[in-house]
């Protein structure tokens, strides 16, 4: 049996958004950050993974202990917590699964639903030309996996209907973030 180490405080939230490529994950994820303000860290897998280690999401990747790590520290730190990536159930559920027990705080977690055509759509209409000359339809196809929920009904699922505002609003109400005050600059 693992032990647990508790994190964070009552006071804190801890947020995961996770989805298929080009589900607007790191667009709601930026959105809560940015309607809340300060205090509040943004733990993206992306960033850790490919910029900070420089590694391919493969089965038990060093990236996975680093944004726990990251995570607990903030959450220590007294930050509130949004950790957003694609974040593949099979690789990731069981450390996403014990910070969530973990966490002090109130934890929501939010699966990113969007079909595969629409996933395809809004990744053409993306601005930056170099990420699509790198990621293709055919790189699109085969990372989807389609509803890749965490075990035990630990996530909420929001569709491809709702919008961008709607979904960081609903986001913001139901971890009580949009209850709170940001840190003084």
């Amino acid at each position: 049996m693992v032990s647990r180490v508790m994190v964070g405080s009552d006071e804190t939230r801890l947020v995961v958004v996770r989805g298929n490529s080009a589900s607007g994950k790191s667009s709601v994820a930026a959105g809560i950050r940015d309607r809340f303000g300060r205090g509040l860290a943004l733990v993206g897998q992306d960033n850790l993974r490919r910029v900070v280690l420089r590694e391919r999401d493969v089965p038990g990747g060093r990236n996975i202990g680093l944004i726990d790590t990251v995570a607990r520290y903030a959450l220590e730190a007294g930050y509130h917590v949004v950790v957003e990536g694609i974040l593949y159930a099979d690789r990731y559920g069981d450390m996403l699964a014990r910070l969530a027990a973990d966490h002090r705080g109130v934890t929501r977690c939010y699966y990113l639903d969007v079909p595969i055509e629409e996933t395809l759509r809004r990744h053409a209409s993306k601005g930056d030309a170099e990420y699509l000359a790198q990621v293709n339809e055919h790189h699109l196809r085969e990372w989807y996996r389609e509803g890749d929920l965490l075990p035990d009904g630990l996530e909420t699922v929001i569709g491809a209907d709702s919008s961008l505002d709607d979904m960081v609003e609903r986001i913001l109400y139901e971890s009580g973030l949009a209850r709170l005050s940001a840190m003084d600059a």
